[in-house]
């Protein structure tokens, strides 16, 4: 809960807190955080939870590098439809010369695919999947229609951000973003060995047997192998944490909020001032939409963002935009009332208790869905 968060009214702090001990102490949840927090780390109960924890968010963290690549393009480092072999000549073979950054934010540069036998180990060796992208063809025309990139949009932006800035895309998370926000040790697409004690475990829910509902064939599955799932034993790989692939996303729900704060209230938040409105106004904007060719059902992507929400019971309202993770986790700028929103939980389930809280915080405060 971003512009709202330091002063949140009481009624909206206790609607959280009943929400909050009901599916913790049901077991429903392990732990959660909304800028409020409850239950504990670990399942064991051993280690709670509290405001400085760092949970693993998942594709959470496709919405902070797209927030982090619209300061760049605002700054004019980077821009959204420049190719982009201009950066990464190899990139131009197998029909890409024409993909554009733009085409990679929005998911509609026909790149989901990874081979289907990869391994942890495989994925992890960015270079060699960078080299690997690079040699590919598009499934489809780029710009044409959008599917969800799960785990190649980390590997394409990240070597973009390198090769356009020389810098790796945790630098410029930090520099660029986070730290003016001061946040730079709660907004991460990595986890750096002094934070490792403060890290939870991420821990089995409901998320597996999701996917083990779905049909072997499903094209999800192209975009995330059987040996790369998003599921709790791959989070808590040491390995997978200390890599910077900012498919994903380590933080505290304050610090997604603040955020996304920024965002809300046109790019400025407390005096620091990250991009202009209409840079992130154009970022914010569907570029791509329709039937998402990965998932199945319709969506609208700007550049990097999730725009609205068309799922049966809507975490975003109309205009807001932001990103989710694999298993509930979720962050979202509200601009039409100055409104941001953050959950991030470490039990891995089917989205629902993020609708919940977003829907309750909202009627409390008196926001409108309109």
């Amino acid at each position: 809960m971003g512009t709202k968060t330091a002063g949140l009214d009481n009624a909206a702090q206790r609607r959280v807190e009943d929400i909050l001990a009901e599916v913790t102490a049901s077991g429903a949840e392990c732990g959660v955080q909304v800028a409020a927090w409850a239950g504990s780390v670990d399942a064991a109960g051993e280690r709670p939870m509290g405001p400085d924890t760092i949970i693993p968010a998942w594709s959470m963290g496709k919405g902070v590098v797209a927030a982090l690549v619209a300061v760049l393009v605002d700054r004019g480092a980077l821009a959204y439809d420049t190719p982009v072999a201009r950066h990464w000549p190899e990139f131009g073979a197998a029909g890409k010369e024409g993909i554009t950054l733009g085409h990679v934010l929005g998911h509609a540069a026909g790149l989901p695919h990874l081979p289907p036998d990869i391994t942890v180990e495989q994925l992890l060796d960015l270079p060699a999947m960078a080299d690997w992208l690079a040699a590919q063809p598009p499934r489809w025309e780029p710009g044409s229609a959008f599917g969800y990139h799960a785990w190649t949009y980390g590997i394409l932006v990240a070597e973009i951000l390198r090769r356009a800035t020389g810098r790796s895309c945790d630098e410029l998370l930090r520099e660029e973003l986070a730290e003016p926000l001061g946040i730079g040790d709660d907004l991460l697409f990595h986890i750096p060995e002094h934070l490792a004690s403060r890290v939870a475990d991420c821990d089995d829910g409901g998320w597996g047997a999701l996917l083990d509902r779905m049909p072997p064939g499903a094209p999800f599955f192209v975009a995330a192998p059987p040996g790369v799932l998003p599921l709790a034993e791959l989070a808590n790989r040491s390995d997978f944490r200390s890599t910077v692939l900012p498919s994903n996303g380590y933080l505290t729900a304050r610090a997604a909020a603040r955020m996304y704060a920024a965002l809300a209230c046109g790019g400025e938040l407390d005096g620091v001032r990250l991009l202009s409105g209409a840079t992130l106004k154009t970022a914010a904007t569907p570029q791509f939409s329709g039937v998402d060719r990965t998932m199945g059902g319709p969506g609208a992507m700007g550049y990097g963002f999730t725009v609205g929400d068309s799922r049966p019971s809507p975490v975003r309202p109309a205009g807001a935009f932001g990103h989710s993770g694999s298993g509930g986790t979720t962050g979202f700028a509200d601009p039409a009332h100055r409104f941001s929103f953050a959950v991030v939980k470490n039990r891995m389930t089917v989205p629902g208790l993020d609708a919940r809280l977003a829907a309750g915080i909202r009627e409390a405060l008196g926001i409108t869905s309109g």
